[in-house]
């Protein structure tokens, strides 16, 4: 699937476009946005659909990684259409913004945003501006890079499997975006592959790494690059990490005392999963068993919140 947007524009979009950082922040993100390994998160924010219903997000909190309370299980439903797979960004104008898959053969992903959580407003969808055929546009992912600026990875069907592409906001209110541009070294690797959904992307010692499903196989592989647009090379592919599958939706944190946490949706079983790494994504403990949740939440996004937080 050709972008109309080459590699080496959006390599300059991500090295210097002004406006992926908004305001004042443009020089100095605000604490908050991003991942800084010289903090320690103090708290974390829970954006999934539930269970019974992929139309209604469910929104929680949690100031250790594993006990969540309830912000809003009737925190949004969008005008038309779903709101799988939602995935939160705190921007550095200190709202959220949350960006969702709103139907299997979408064309578009939904945006919506929030002063508090409890509340959000929806915006205007994000078009997947690619020419020729398009099947579907799933499992939108926020990234921020060490900057404070931010894009999307979304995973994009043209009916031979699924390749993850980034797109790239072109305004400070994330109302306008680049069209997308393909993650080197993933997506189908041979003629009949499924390829990888629900990329999500880690930033660790200036490096980026990519969990993905393989959809091929329902487990979760990790992959990395020296940038968010790759070429990314697998470090570990099939059940590597012993979280068993199938397994989707996963979502990877610092946890305060160290390490990282990866939340799982155990989509089959009518569980939710978390499971540690304390040196750097190498091993991984047990999976087991979100207190609370698991059971109730499907395919969620966790994100590590930093002072000052928004109020509520």
């Amino acid at each position: 699937m050709a972008m109309t947007v080459g590699r080496r524009s959006a390599l300059a979009l991500l090295a210097g476009l002004p406006l992926l950082a908004a305001g004042p922040a443009r020089a100095r993100p605000a604490l908050g946005v991003g991942v800084d390994p010289g903090r320690v998160p103090v708290r974390y924010t829970m954006t999934a659909f539930r269970a019974d219903s992929d139309t209604t997000l469910a929104v929680y909190e949690s100031f250790d990684g594993t006990t969540f309370s309830v912000v809003n299980e009737d925190a949004y439903t969008p005008p038309t259409g779903l709101v799988r797979d939602p995935s939160v960004l705190r921007h550095t104008d200190g709202r959220y913004y949350l960006t969702y898959t709103i139907a299997g053969d979408a064309r578009a992903i939904g945006l919506a945003r929030s002063t508090d959580r409890i509340t959000w407003t929806p915006m205007a969808p994000v078009p997947m501006l690619v020419p020729g055929r398009l099947d579907g546009a799933w499992a939108p992912e926020w990234y921020t890079d060490a900057a404070g600026r931010v894009g999307i990875v979304v995973s994009l069907t043209g009916g031979y499997g699924f390749a993850p592409h980034l797109l790239i906001p072109l305004d400070e209110s994330l109302s306008l975006w680049s069209p997308p541009v393909p993650l080197l070294g993933l997506g189908p690797a041979a003629p009949g592959s499924l390829g990888q959904i629900d990329t999500t992307l880690v930033r660790r010692d200036g490096r980026v790494y990519a969990f993905v499903k393989n959809e091929d196989t329902k487990l979760i592989e990790l992959a990395v690059a020296d940038h968010p647009l790759g070429p990314y090379r697998f470090l570990a592919t099939g059940d590597w990490a012993g979280w068993g599958g199938p397994r989707e939706g996963q979502s990877v944190v610092p946890l305060p005392g160290g390490g990282h946490r990866i939340y799982l949706d155990a989509y089959t079983e009518g569980r939710y999963l978390y499971s540690d790494s304390t040196d750097g994504f190498r091993t991984w403990t047990p999976p087991a068993e979100l207190p609370g949740l698991s059971g109730r939440v499907r395919h969620g996004t966790v994100l590590p919140e930093y002072e000052p937080l928004a109020a509520r």
